[in-house]
């Protein structure tokens, strides 16, 4: 295999001498503080790093087109910012201010703060969940929405979700692009989908115009890593190139540049593939020995899910499985008292997976706690007074949650799982919202994003 950005850093980290370039540890920070040192090792720039300031853009040019023929793709930028970044230049791609587009509820944050960003008003639609576990957007629902909010631009999907599952995503585009909506893809959690035949295929293969991946998840990179890739046809490659630029640090890493290539390079290749078969087999003995000790486990059998994906369903007990996990050495991804989640890449031997499972047998768990309630394809979206722009801009303050009622959400609330927003900034905060999210916190449902997690107090919208 052969990435010419890791072998750039390569030659840097090898060549003898001392840079007058950033960064300031000057690789010799180890002198005076070890640890420091340990840290700081193998960080390399762009920029008088992987290559000389004046013809390192095209070094870095020159591997992302490589990396977009890879996808299928006419335009490709590593991200140093992760998915975040890389959604929010999206989301600066498709519209303009004012304009509205259809987003899926399970959209990540970063989806939200692109939205926010670009001054784009959401138009949500809820895929279904049953039991916490996402099932996705139907083509009904998509057509009702579209028939619903004909000035809409673009459409924005999760895909896969947190939790693996998988709309059917070909019938979403057509429809989508019937009805001239470019179709945009955070396919963060997906990033080896298409590069192996036991794989469903990634979303540019099925005609989404832009995908968002994370290398940093599925794939061994840097954290941070990501790339955003895109074809032409829909949005404008000048429009995309001026949105990534935007928010794009003017000193990137050359280190997660430099994993991010190398990782490409590996997903397609020889090596790569053999080891993304022996993780959809590994996940699928696993998947059949905890189903054999009475523990619900979703698979391609059962859903339309990514078959590396491993998701565990409990009676109870998950936070004491969860220890153990920690203590073993084998710290999962998501833990809450009926849901288990590890993550698994193509770097997890067979034996690996083996051992969690292990550990999950000797205690499969007992109900320990009340169980959570669980979002559902009935659950009905909050009012949303305002739009999410206005009240980021609006004044704030911090209410009791028994003053919460009927204010304006100036927050986003999202129990994981599943990852659905309860609550996004601009809606009101309702009684059952309320009661929804306390439920699941007393379920040790993980409440990402809230500013009091406890729940406690709610930050809302001053006026409103």
């Amino acid at each position: 295999m052969h990435s010419e950005l890791l072998d750039a850093w390569s030659r840097f980290v090898s060549r003898p001498g001392h840079p007058f370039t950033i960064p300031g540890h000057k690789q010799r920070s180890g002198e005076i503080w070890p640890e420091l040192g340990e840290v700081n090792q193998g960080d390399v720039p762009l920029f008088g790093g992987l290559a000389p300031v004046k013809t390192a853009v095209s070094a870095l040019a020159t591997a992302e087109a490589r990396t977009a023929v890879r996808w299928g793709a006419d335009w490709c930028r590593y991200s140093t910012g992760g998915s975040t970044h890389a959604n929010q230049v999206l989301a600066l791609a498709v519209g303009s201010p004012g304009d509205e587009v259809l987003v899926a509820r399970n959209a990540h944050r970063s989806v939200l703060s692109g939205l926010l960003l670009a001054g784009l008003t959401p138009r949500w639609i809820s895929p279904a969940v049953t039991d916490g576990l996402i099932t996705g957007i139907t083509p009904a629902q998509l057509r009702s929405a579209v028939a619903e909010w004909p000035a809409a631009r673009a459409l924005f999907l999760v895909e896969p979700s947190y939790l693996g599952t998988l709309s059917d995503r070909e019938s979403l585009i057509e429809i989508a692009h019937a009805a001239g909506l470019a179709v945009v893809v955070d396919q963060a959690w997906g990033a080896h989908l298409g590069f192996h035949p036991s794989l469903p295929p990634h979303a540019l293969s099925l005609g989404a115009d832009a995908l968002v991946t994370s290398a940093h998840k599925n794939l061994p990179a840097y954290s941070q890593a990501s790339l955003v890739l895109a074809r032409t046809e829909r949005l404008s490659a000048d429009r995309l190139e001026r949105a990534f630029d935007l928010s794009f640090t003017t000193s990137p890493a050359g280190s997660i540049l430099a994993s991010t290539d190398a990782a490409v390079t590996l997903l397609d290749s020889e090596i790569g593939r053999g080891l993304l078969g022996e993780l959809v087999e590994s996940v699928a003995a696993a998947r059949t020995r905890l189903r054999a000790a009475g523990l619900e486990v979703p698979g391609p059998d059962t859903h339309s899910i990514d078959p590396t994906k491993l998701v565990i369903r409990l009676p109870g007990g998950g936070l004491e499985i969860e220890q153990d996990l920690i203590a073993a050495g084998l710290a999962p991804e998501q833990a809450d008292e009926t849901t288990l989640i590890p993550i698994l890449t193509l770097l997890d031997r067979p034996s690996d997976i083996e051992r969690l499972v292990e550990v999950v047998l000797r205690r499969k768990g007992t109900p320990s706690r009340p169980k959570g309630q669980s979002l559902t394809a009935e659950w009905a979206l909050p009012p949303a007074p305002m739009t999410p722009r206005d009240a980021f801009f609006a004044r704030t303050s911090t209410v009791p949650a028994s003053d919460a009622i009927g204010r304006i959400s100036a927050e986003v609330i999202a129990p994981y799982p599943p990852g659905v927003p309860v609550l996004v900034p601009g809606e009101e905060i309702t009684a059952s919202t309320i009661d929804l999210l306390q439920a699941a916190a007393a379920a040790g449902v993980r409440i990402a994003y809230a500013a009091d997690p406890t729940l406690a107090t709610f930050q809302v919208v001053e006026g409103r």
